[in-house]
């Protein structure tokens, strides 16, 4: 099932089940949703898609963890060696936004980068959990734009201070259950900006998988319900782009993955102080 979480003109955000281009409330948050462990039921009244304003599916997940160097496409465009075990950071989780919400460029910027990513959602939470038994942590599936700003990202050795800008992950714009995706590592994912594809590749083509990536996880932290983490980007990133193609006030960027939907979102510049 497609599980969002909207808000009402009137209302507080809320979960609810999408179907047939209605929402259908659940009378509780995402995260309350995601670890009750039990399939959700309907607890309210549905509307029309269109009359509500959709919000990133977890808004504020506990952890939000990213995989860096996940594409060996991507490895090679940044000339980068292959990582023999993953290369993960973070983004503040209050830097999360939902479809439509725009992306707003720091000020003083001039390389804030898109990266259309694939996201997995922890159900089931756990330490050391064996690759072998990993699938049965997982809820569902979403996408996620590591939007990055290269100036500082590439200022150090590490990433995290360039890429948790606010507004630095659009996500959504639904969770898509685990149990609709068949094979989450044989989904199309690709990313436009006004319409001009610049990212497109499979999520075959990941280094590290969902199983290794959580077994690797939870080595180290315990996995809780409603952690998201995204799976890396492939290649096609702007700065790597030969002129480059950077992020600029009033595109739009629409990343696809097969069974996910399209994630969209507009650029701004951020507004100047008086």
């Amino acid at each position: 099932m497609k599980l969002v979480t909207f808000r009402t003109a009137a209302g507080t955000p809320q979960a609810g089940i999408v179907e047939d281009g209605r929402v259908t409330a659940l009378g509780r948050d995402m995260l309350s949703v995601i670890a009750s462990g039990i399939a959700p039921e309907p607890a309210g009244p549905s509307c029309d898609l269109s009359a509500v304003k959709l919000l990133a599916p977890v808004p504020r997940p506990p952890k939000l963890i990213c995989v860096g160097l996940n594409y060996r496409d991507h490895a090679a465009e940044t000339k980068m060696e292959i990582p023999k075990i993953p290369t993960i950071f973070a983004k503040f989780s209050n830097v999360v936004i939902g479809p439509g919400e725009s992306i707003v460029i720091p000020a003083g910027s001039d390389r804030t980068d898109y990266e259309a990513e694939f996201a997995f959602v922890i159900g089931r939470g756990g330490r050391r959990i064996p690759a072998s038994r990993a699938m049965e942590h997982v809820y569902g599936y979403t996408i996620l734009n590591d939007v990055s700003e290269r100036k500082y990202q590439m200022a150090t050795s590490q990433w995290m201070i360039g890429k948790t800008f606010d507004t630095f992950a659009p996500m959504g714009p639904w969770l898509v259950t685990k149990d609709e995706i068949a094979d989450p590592h044989q989904l199309g994912i690709w990313l436009t900006v006004n319409g001009e594809r610049l990212q497109n590749s499979n999520t075959r083509e990941l280094i590290f998988k969902i199983p290794e990536l959580i077994e690797h996880l939870s080595s180290v932290v315990t996995l809780e319900p409603g952690d998201v983490v995204s799976t890396g980007t492939p290649a096609g990133v702007g700065f790597a782009r030969k002129p480059p193609r950077l992020l600029q006030p009033g595109d739009e960027v629409v990343i696809g993955i097969d069974g996910l939907g399209e994630l969209r979102n507009t650029v701004v510049a951020e507004a100047k102080l008086p």
